[in-house]
């Protein structure tokens, strides 16, 4: 699917469609990256739970481990870096928790970035060769640091004014005036749109919210009796949190513009639909560890068996 997904392009009808399919018969579109970074997830947490307690080799673990991490990362880059830079961050994070040598791992970063090195002076030298948004990319990092007038920064002095008239208490749910004017408000800027209408106190609070979500998340880590578990849980989960956090903090301008929405709020089916999927994968796993302290109540009870 992702594939099929890089191969439609670089834009149609003035987006980029180098993210999305449209699914035949149904209609909709879906964005394929988002279910990747899931599905790989979990076949990271799983291989790292299962070599535990062996003695790992880079020319093995290059095989099964980061042959399809690459594959997945090669195929999501061209056309979404934040989203292949937020995997792969993530992924870093897995296999550091997990116990994998800190010199495969530096190895590995090295790697990446001789890599992304690499595509940068190609796309440069050949922009039409492959689909690419290397320019765009630039732009906003040259336009972050610079402060120049440009679409992206249009949208986060957008943004910024939305944030200002919010105040304390915010102008009143619907009354938002900078939606009308700023791109993607209902989905990279829904939080600045929040602010306007909801005030500083619902920011603070939608902030706070996914902050309890990450304590949730260290809860069930905790208590989870497997190792897989425990990666299950970081591996799912903790992409959320620093998704949210990265939305917010473009709204805000400490972050250059990148794309991402923010998680169980941003219009858009897939993100939904795949945040739904990773909460239901840590539900799950919170739910094994109530089934096993049950089967040890009943196990050390003798009445329960009368």
């Amino acid at each position: 699917m992702l594939g099929i997904t890089l191969m439609q392009g670089t834009t149609i009808g003035g987006a980029n469609a180098s993210r999305w399919i449209r699914v035949p018969v149904v209609g909709f579109s879906f964005q394929t990256s988002t279910l990747a970074s899931v599905v790989l997830m979990v076949y990271v947490a799983r291989y790292l739970a299962k070599i535990k307690d062996k003695v790992i080799t880079f020319k093995e673990s290059a095989i099964e481990l980061w042959t399809p991490v690459v594959l997945v990362l090669l195929l999501i880059f061209p056309a979404n870096f934040s989203t292949a830079a937020l995997i792969f961050s993530m992924v870093l994070v897995l296999v550091f928790l997990g116990g994998y040598p800190l010199k495969y791992i530096g190895v590995i970063i090295g790697s990446g970035m001789i890599f992304v090195l690499f595509f940068f002076i190609t796309a440069k030298a050949f922009p039409d060769a492959f689909p690419n948004r290397v320019d765009t990319w630039i732009s906003r990092i040259e336009n972050f640091s610079n402060g120049e007038d440009t679409k992206d920064d249009y949208q986060i002095e957008r943004a910024k004014t939305a944030i200002a008239s919010g105040r304390l208490f915010g102008l009143g749910p619907g009354k938002s005036v900078q939606k009308n004017f700023l791109p993607q408000s209902s989905s990279d800027f829904i939080y600045a749109i929040i602010v306007e209408e909801w005030g500083l106190v619902v920011g603070v609070t939608i902030l706070l919210f996914y902050l309890l979500l990450l304590f949730r998340l260290i809860v069930i880590l905790n208590k989870s009796d497997t190792f897989f578990g425990k990666l299950l849980v970081v591996g799912v989960g903790l992409p959320i949190i620093f998704q949210a956090l990265i939305n917010m903090a473009v709204a805000v301008e400490l972050f250059p513009v990148t794309g991402q929405t923010l998680p169980l709020i941003s219009s858009g089916g897939t993100s939904i639909w795949m945040t739904c999927l990773a909460i239901g994968i840590i539900l799950s796993v919170s739910s094994s560890q109530k089934k096993e302290k049950e089967k040890i109540r009943k196990r050390d009870n003798p009445l329960d068996v009368l």
